[in-house]
């Protein structure tokens, strides 16, 4: 079975095609990079380090020392009162953490956006057989794709860890200052140390998140690249299959021809060279305009031509040059260039001196 899959994945040389990455898309199968939003997270958590945290954890450093330095204030004489007092502690934690919350969702659901448009696919919900198969479950987790999340996963342990150490060794005496200043003075400086862990964390989530895109839409592509013979059979599908459509031309042709015949007996005459080409000219000055031909063929289709011609009385003409020239020049059902009314003038002109001298309608020049 592996050998078979590989050989398959081998075979797989060529590009998909638009067709192959536009079903891929509408079935919801889209090239995602998971560190993109752990990225955009990450910012939005920089973002709420400098410009909302200062202010919000004063404020809340401001209402636990009103709350300690007035403690006798506050009676806990029952439940009650310690609701109360859970209560406004939670709401001036809620007003300081609401805009982190705010901006990681935000900066979080951009990064999704932004990579793929959401769209509804039903298909993807749908339950299947191979989600929970053991040998699928397996294959997904010790696969490629396995080991590439399981090497991003230590990299952001590893490498994250390492650097946010290395960075915090000049913090350290710094930290336990902490436990001896003065609360006010303590929310500042712990906003500035999270946002230098912040900032060293978000460098390498960036250099993480660029690999990542890179690789998944290069995995993505990979996935859907093609055999000669699916390209093929898509050609097929998407043109026609060219024997079919061969068959089709020719039953349009055979229409073309049925109907063209059809229309020879109303033609005021025909042109022909002996046995290789006809023309059918129709000319009424009534309808206005030059001559039209309304029916030309070759060979056995020129021969038809004229035998329904002569059975209803139709002058025809042998004039080879003219009966080549006009075949060669002329497309039925358009009127007939200029450079031909001359030729074409005199042939009507002897059919209407033949009916005024009652000559027998057919006759040959």
């Amino acid at each position: 079975m592996a050998e078979g899959a590989d050989q398959d994945k081998d075979s797989k040389t060529e590009e998909p095609t638009e067709k192959k990455l536009r079903d891929a898309v509408d079935k919801g199968n889209v090239p995602f990079s998971r560190e993109v939003p752990v990225f955009a997270s990450t910012l939005g958590m920089l973002v709420f380090l400098v410009f909302f945290l200062p202010a919000g954890a004063s404020r809340f450093s401001i209402t636990l020392r009103d709350l300690f330095d007035q403690s006798d204030a506050w009676r806990l004489n029952n439940g009650g009162d310690a609701v109360a007092l859970f209560q406004l502690l939670f709401f001036e934690a809620g007003v300081v953490m609401l805009p982190a919350f705010s901006l990681l969702m935000g900066f979080g659901i951009a990064a999704s956006v932004l990579q793929n448009m959401p769209s509804p696919v039903l298909d993807r919900i749908q339950p299947k057989l191979e989600r929970i198969s053991i040998a699928k479950g397996f294959g997904r987790i010790y696969g490629a794709k396995g080991m590439v999340e399981f090497a991003k996963s230590m990299f952001k342990i590893v490498v994250v860890s390492a650097i946010v150490a290395t960075a915090m060794q000049t913090e350290y005496l710094r930290s336990l200052d902490f436990m001896f200043m003065d609360p006010l003075l303590v929310a500042p400086d712990m906003g500035r140390l999270a946002g230098k862990v912040v900032t060293v964390v978000l460098i390498c989530t960036a250099l993480l998140a660029v690999i990542d895109l890179l690789w998944t839409r290069y995995s993505w592509n990979a996935d859907l690249r093609m055999t000669k013979q699916e390209i093929k059979d898509e050609l097929k599908q998407s043109d026609g299959d060219p024997i079919i459509k061969a068959r089709q031309r020719s039953l349009a042709r055979d229409r073309a021809r049925r109907r063209m015949i059809a229309d020879v007996p109303r033609a005021t005459m025909v042109i022909a060279n002996p046995t290789h080409f006809a023309v059918a000219l129709r000319y009424v000055p009534e309808e206005g305009g030059a001559p039209m031909v309304i029916a030309k063929g070759q060979d056995l289709i020129a021969l038809k031509i004229r035998e329904v011609a002569e059975a209803h009385g139709i002058p025809v003409f042998e004039d080879p040059p003219l009966a080549r020239s006009m075949f060669a020049q002329v497309s039925v059902d358009s009127f007939i260039p200029a450079v031909f009314y001359k030729a074409v003038a005199e042939l009507i002109h002897r059919i209407y001196a033949d009916k005024s001298t009652s000559k027998p309608a057919g006759a040959r020049p």
